[in-house]
């Protein structure tokens, strides 16, 4: 049966895309037939800059999909929140036709990763923030944070909004890089884990530290 799953981080530059093209990696060397959406890039005008990088870590060229702008319902040029983005360019963000995009992926693939803009309380439209959107469509999330200083602090918010919004918590992806300080960075994995555990039992916790972290998810 196919799924989707929602990617989201805790900050601005967690490693968010390059960590969930590296997961549709992993999962398209396992043989799944995976593809990666972006509803809604920012600061562009041609092309997803986040797609463009996903397809090169993925080892293959922008797909039909791409193409057919079903993997990136929105491209705004402005980088900025979707709803200023979108109010900036003349333009409104209608997150059923995200749905349907998504659905029309799901249809062609077994896996649909489908990356946010920013994090789970930035607003998608001037009504709906994304972990509205998120629970709404009850995508099970997968949460990058990162081994940075303020890193646990903006994983226990995100985890604890994910618990408010009844959102389930599929995946914590600890990004060590750039680790700078290996003892803050391992504490701060444990205090992540411990904290992700306790809130929801079943998440898997990945360890990211190279290409082979992602082994021994459940997906």
């Amino acid at each position: 049966m196919s799924k989707a799953y929602f990617i989201s981080g805790v900050d601005t530059d967690c490693g968010k895309t390059y960590v969930a093209a590296r997961l549709a990696a992993h999962l398209r060397a396992s043989g799944r037939n995976v593809i990666t959406q972006k509803p809604v890039q920012t600061g562009c005008t041609t092309v997803a800059e986040d797609l463009v990088e996903h397809r090169k870590v993925m080892g293959c060229n922008m797909l039909p999909e791409d193409r057919e702008k079903r993997t990136c319902t929105y491209l705004f040029p402005i980088p900025a929140s979707p709803h200023l983005s979108a109010r900036l360019a003349g333009q409104s963000i209608d997150v059923s036709q995200i749905s349907k995009d998504t659905q029309y992926l799901l249809q062609r693939y077994d896996i649909v990763l489908v990356e946010g803009a920013g994090g789970l309380m930035v607003p998608l439209t001037d009504e709906l923030l994304t972990i509205q959107y998120v629970a709404a469509q009850k995508l099970p999330l997968i949460l990058v944070t990162t081994s940075k200083l303020g890193g646990i602090n903006h994983a226990i918010l995100s985890m604890e909004v994910c618990r408010v919004y009844g959102v389930e918590l599929h995946i914590v992806v600890y990004n060590r890089f750039p680790s700078d300080d290996k003892v803050m960075a391992d504490d701060a994995y444990e205090v992540i884990s411990q904290h992700a555990k306790r809130l929801f039992p079943n998440v898997n916790i990945v360890d990211f530290k190279s290409a082979d972290s992602f082994y021994n998810t459940n997906m």
